[in-house]
């Protein structure tokens, strides 16, 4: 029996691994008591998760300071020992890995797994480091976060005006000509590598060894610098970086809300097929989460069909929170398809399409009820308004998208 008691609720890492000692998957959480608790409550895990599940036999957990560092760590465990079910489920266009380019003031950049592989050549001679893969990584708030704190550059060197970094104090004068590439390497380079590595001790302790001789020898300005460095090291303000997964995770510990997702289809005849995804609570419309979808499999115009394929790719992204309700637009067809693939995915969502009645004037709504989903449902025929606006809006985003690769020339 697994013990979830003493889990801690602080950030970090969790490792689960099954009966031949062998770890299976690391994941990172801001809490690692909710996040590992949700993976046990119950049946409404997608099937890859319960699958996995099922084979852990011990769990363990590494804490971190920050979020960043748990980011860090996550991506250093799966690089080095490759968890199955990490490396099973992993998408590369999701997967990025921080390099260190091999330029006379090394830069830090964040690229997608897909990039490396296809240029495997190219990307050897360009990268000096290379760390990772960090999946579904906030590649923007995370470099906006490592600069404040290690002062790597952007610009080019020796211009004849400074950059903007270095007009705000977060650049040590490689555009300037003030820094040389030595200095540039010992002070930037070197503690953003071992920071890299998941080595934060060993920093801090060589960055405060650093300070104390700066003092010594009245270098009152590199001692400053070395003295914010070390605080902001030690107070990551990482809250940039809370994406999907840490959001899920924080709004679990508060009052849940219902959350619908709609689904449409359009098409110009047998061409240009796309299907659209919107995400909607009570409050209105979640645009962070939309999504389009190319059709890849359907030929023809079948509308029910392309309902399939869409939904069954969502529902691949285990990752993604699982909706209350799902809405599709269209009647008994589009609800019965839309069934069989929750069926077969082995998950257990109440279901209701929204179609126009005769003449076209009246919504007429089909509900397809779910093990204990009364109270969903009778939510939903309470909110019928509401439950109009997403379809309208599923529609809306499927017609915006089409129009956009209308006007996207073809080569």
């Amino acid at each position: 029996m697994i013990n979830l008691k003493n889990i801690p609720n602080s950030p970090g890492i969790y490792l689960f691994y099954n009966s031949q000692k062998e770890l299976i998957y690391v994941g990172k959480a801001t809490s690692l008591k909710n996040r590992v608790r949700s993976y046990f409550a119950g049946p409404q895990n997608p099937r890859p998760i319960e699958i996995m599940i099922h084979e852990v036999i011990n769990i363990k957990w590494i804490t971190t300071d920050s979020v960043l560092e748990a980011i860090i760590l996550e991506g250093n465990y799966i690089k080095k020992y490759r968890p199955k079910y990490n490396i099973d489920w992993r998408d590369d266009k999701s997967w990025n890995y921080l390099v260190i380019t091999r330029e006379k003031f090394p830069k830090l950049l964040a690229v997608r797994e897909h990039e490396i592989k296809q240029g495997a050549k190219v990307a050897e001679s360009k990268y000096k480091y290379l760390f990772g893969p960090y999946p579904n990584l906030n590649t923007r708030a995370t470099l906006k976060i490592l600069q404040k704190i290690f002062f790597f550059s952007t610009c080019k060197p020796n211009q004849k005006r400074p950059c903007f970094n270095y007009q705000i104090g977060l650049c040590l004068g490689v555009c300037t000509g003030e820094i040389t590439t030595k200095d540039y390497s010992h002070k930037v380079i070197a503690p953003l590598v071992l920071f890299l590595k998941g080595q934060k001790k060993s920093l801090l302790k060589k960055l405060t060894s650093a300070m104390k001789l700066a003092a010594k020898e009245n270098n009152f300005e590199e001692a400053s610098r070395l003295r914010d460095q070390i605080w902001n090291l030690q107070k990551i303000q990482d809250i940039a970086l809370l994406n999907k997964d840490f959001v899920k995770e924080k709004e679990a510990t508060q009052k849940k809300s219902v959350l619908i997702e709609g689904y449409d289809i359009s098409n110009l005849g047998t061409t240009g097929k796309v299907g659209s995804l919107v995400v909607f609570n009570e409050l209105g419309a979640i645009k962070s989460e939309y999504k389009k979808f190319n059709i890849k499999t359907v030929t023809g115009q079948n509308d029910v069909d392309c309902l399939k394929e869409i939904l069954k790719r969502r529902l691949n992204h285990w990752e993604w929170p699982l909706p209350d309700l799902i809405l599709v637009d269209g009647g008994k067809p589009q609800v019965n398809a839309a069934k069989q693939i929750l069926n077969e995915e082995k998950i257990n969502l109440p279901l209701v399409g929204i179609a126009k009645g005769k003449a076209r004037k009246k919504n007429e709504f089909h509900f397809a009820a779910a093990k204990n989903s009364e109270e969903i449902i009778k939510w939903a025929l309470q909110n019928k308004d509401l439950l109009i606006k997403v379809r309208d809006e599923t529609h809306r985003f499927a017609i915006q998208f089409q129009k956009q690769k209308r006007k996207i020339p073809r080569g």
